[in-house]
Order: structure tokens, then sequence, then C-alpha cells
């Protein structure tokens, strides 16, 4: 089967979203399909990759920051990607587009199959559905809102990474969505046991420096189990980035808390192996990729109570959760961590366990079978027609 991907970020470009397109992309290459990726490009980024099998067709988008798409860079993927995407479709002939983000990918993806007629599979984030991450996008979402209904209901089939973000997504737009979680690849030298923890442990946070993530509360957690020993890693850039480094030098933490800025995800891997505890205060969240790279790094997690952080966490078991302004349950639950290298042994290791849930294989399983289904419909169709 020839699948065309279509996503505004894509590794190294954006965050969890993209990760998730990129590992499905691989894993169905693995299997025989050939896929190739419409994907903004940046810099010095490399048109035409094809790591892994994946072409990677890289376009101009305006896109200035890596980690962070504004309203030009959208609009511009979406303009330059209609060209880019006739092209590719009349020449390569795909036999289904996949689009994750209803918006702004989305649009560009119910153009092409209005004009080409190859179907489209939906796969919604949490961040393109009004009210997903509103302090992220709330006021773009009421101007464009009224216009994203038909992206929704023409697409083929609709697949939602957590039942939190089916939920609010079928509350706005009233079609049939299928709950697929975001996967991991388990690896064959996979194992759900530890036997020791790093001395002093590690706290890690991943994720974009933005509101959503909320940094500047995960050093005011840090700072209050000060007495305690441990290290801790910020992984990511973002406007908040300044602000987190500023705030980490007035309480003294410098020489405990390593900013790394934004890396590949080959090197948060190396800083996960080494990491105990994934510290998590987000404002909101679908199911993280930093979550479920936790999870097979056997993290305790230390998280809020918000969408599909609910999904990653047994509460008691391999981590707590807390509502995000509560900063005290943090606290708790980190000193409960540090404090019990016993306890703490025993969460990550309930972690480990709690991946094999989430494994890539079942989930590209799922989508092999609604990529089938749906192409096979539109070619009945079109024989009817």
């Amino acid at each position: 089967m020839r699948i065309l991907t279509l996503i505004h970020e894509y590794p190294p470009i954006g965050g969890g979203g993209g990760k998730v397109a990129q590992d499905l992309a691989r894993a169905l290459v693995k299997r025989g399909h050939q896929v190739r990726v419409i994907a903004p490009h940046h810099k010095s980024l490399e048109d035409g990759d094809a790591a892994d099998g994946v072409q990677v067709i890289r376009i101009s988008s305006f896109r200035k920051k890596q980690f962070a798409a504004d309203l030009l860079a959208m609009g511009g993927y979406v303009t330059v990607g209609l060209v880019v995407g006739l092209w590719q479709i009349l020449t390569w002939k795909p036999d289904i587009l996949h689009v994750h983000f209803a918006v702004p990918a989305g649009v560009l993806t119910r153009i092409l199959s209005r004009l080409t007629g190859v179907p489209y599979v939906l796969t919604t984030h949490l961040g393109d559905v009004p009210g997903g991450v509103p302090e992220k996008t709330d006021a773009w979402f009421r101007w464009v809102y009224p216009f994203t209904h038909r992206i929704w209901r023409d697409a083929a089939r609709v697949t939602a990474i957590s039942e939190h973000t089916r939920r609010l997504a079928v509350s706005h737009y009233p079609v049939q969505i299928e709950v697929i979680p975001n996967g991991i690849e388990l690896g064959a030298d996979f194992s759900d046991t530890l036997a020791s923890l790093h001395n002093p442990p590690q706290i890690a946070f991943a994720g974009r420096f933005v509101p959503q993530k909320n940094p500047a509360q995960a050093v005011r957690i840090l700072s209050r189990v000060a007495d305690l020993p441990w290290r801790a890693v910020m992984i990511g850039d973002g406007a908040l980035m300044e602000e987190t480094r500023q705030e980490i030098e007035r309480i003294g933490l410098s020489e405990r808390i390593t900013l790394t800025g934004w890396i590949v995800p080959e090197q948060v891997h190396t800083h996960f192996a080494q990491s105990d505890i994934l510290l998590m205060p987000s404002l909101s969240e679908g199911i993280p990729m930093v979550g479920l790279q936790a999870l097979v790094s056997g993290h305790a997690i230390v998280a809020s109570r918000v969408g599909g952080l609910l999904d990653l966490v047994q509460e008691g078991e391999n981590g707590f959760l807390h509502e995000p302004a509560d900063a005290d349950g943090f606290v708790a639950s980190l000193r409960l961590l540090l404090a019990d290298r016993g306890r703490l042994l025993r969460a990550r290791n309930a972690s480990l366990r709690g991946a094999r849930k989430f494994d890539l294989v079942q989930v590209v399983d799922r989508y092999e079978t609604i990529f089938s289904e749906a192409a096979q419909r539109n070619v009945k169709q079109r024989g009817h027609s």
C-alpha cells in the first residue's frame, strides 16, 4: 500500500506529534508499505531524507522556530503543500492519505482529497481540538472553528490518541472516532525488570517550554525537595526557557538542574536512560510521547491528573497524579519516592510492565486495518460510480 502522510511537524522539527508520525511511518515501511511524508523544512534540514525507508519531502513553510509553528508557518505549510501534495498524488498515486492534526494539515488534506478522490484518515492529537490546549489554541480557534467541521466529516476514518481526546472531539464534531493510543517500540532487548537505581536518583522533565507544559511549576516543585539527594535534567526549549533559567538561578539550583535546550530524540533517550523519575506538571496532555518513553525507560511518573496522563499512571503503583496547581501534592509524592529507594524501584518496574499496553506492534496492526478498509471502500465506490 502507498501511504502519503501529511503533518506540519516531523522530527527533528516539532514535538511529540511528529515523533508519533515518524514511528508509525517507519513501522509501516518495515511491513512492506511505501510511505512518503510531506513535512516542513527548517534551516539546514535536507530534502528527500529517506531514513528507515521513509521518504520525507521537506517544503518551505516560513517556519522560524524548530519547536513551534506560528500561524504564518501553518498557512505556509498548507499553501506550499497544496502544490507538492497534488504532484505527489498525480505522479506517485497513493492509496490513502494519512493526516496528523485536523489543523493545519487537515485543511490541506481535505482539499487534496476533494481534488483527487483519494480518501484520508485523520488522527487527532488534542491540540487540534477546541479546548484541548486552551492556553495555546483558544485564541485562533475562535476564528477557524467554523471552517473545521468538514475536515472531520469528510474523513474516511477518524482516530484519537486517547479517550480524553476522543470525548472532547466528539463534543465539537459529531463523527465516529476510534481511540488508537500513541505507540512506542519496545525493542528486542526490552525487559520489564530493573535491578538498581541511579545514585542519586535523576528527575527528568521533557517538553516544549510553553505554558501548557508548566516548566516553572516543575522548578518550584524541585526547590521544595532540595534537602533530599537528587539531580534533574530539563529537556526542551521554547518561549519560557529564559524565564525557567532565571527561576533556577534565583532559587540556587543551577548546580543540580541541567537545561539541555532543544535536542534530537536519540539524545532524549540517552538522558531518559540515566533518569529514574518523570516530572510532568502539565496543564493539558493527549498521550505524550515523553510519557510513553518514560514507561519504556522504567520511570516512576509524578504528573498532572489531566488528559491521557490518566492512561499512563496507575496511582500508587508506577507513580502519582495531582491537579496541575497542587504543588503540595507533587512535593509529597516526590518525597515518598526519593526517600524510599525500594518504593522507587518498585514504581519503576511497574512502569516497565505498563509499557506493554502501548506496544507499537499493536498500534500499527490497527492502522493497517483502517487504511486497508478505507482504500478498499474507495475502490468499490469508484467502481459503482
